[in-house]
């Protein structure tokens, strides 16, 4: 897969293509099911960066990162810039973990609450962080494990890049 390409990623099955600025309000359009997100930077110019972002401080701890980390962590050429999923399977088990409950948990803690999505916190840095889109690919059923689908889709991504997408900060 491509992570420069909007086609690309449709033609991959991805859909939704929401403003997380829409997201805020209501994440009711995202299903309740297993499966994985991007978060895209579909903006030509370049990313302009906070010292403060807008996330919540999760048990206290300070979710922010120095400017110079940011910019390091910028990856020319690509509009995915985080990889996230949801219901994986943990510790042997299926999570109950749904698309929708953790894109709300995902929205709420870029709204500056105490929750607990410290992945992908990134974001949050960003000047124009409303207007970053979110898509999806649902993964019906037990069947493939989203936690999987996501490891490969970070692999792939680092072998086309060198590094992870601009937000993930493990594999």
């Amino acid at each position: 897969m491509r992570f420069d390409s909007l086609a690309e990623i449709k033609s991959d099955g991805f859909v939704g293509f929401i403003k997380i600025s829409d997201l805020f309000d209501d994440v009711t359009i995202v299903p309740d099911e297993r499966g994985v997100y991007f978060i895209l930077y579909l903006d030509s110019n370049p990313p302009q960066f906070s010292e403060r972002g807008v996330g919540g401080f999760f048990k206290g701890k300070n979710p922010n990162v120095p400017l110079q980390y940011l910019e390091s962590n910028w990856v020319e050429g690509s509009i995915v810039i985080y990889i996230g999923q949801a219901g994986g399977i943990k510790a042997g088990n299926w999570s109950n973990q749904t698309l929708q409950t953790r894109i709300k948990k995902y929205m709420k803690f870029g709204q500056g609450y105490n929750i607990g999505h410290y992945g992908g916190r990134l974001i949050w840095q960003l000047g124009n962080y409303k207007d970053l889109v979110l898509c999806w690919k649902a993964l019906q059923g037990k069947i493939e494990d989203p936690k999987e689908v996501e490891s490969k889709l970070i692999s792939d991504f680092k072998g086309i890049y060198g590094k992870r997408p601009f937000a993930n900060l493990q594999d």
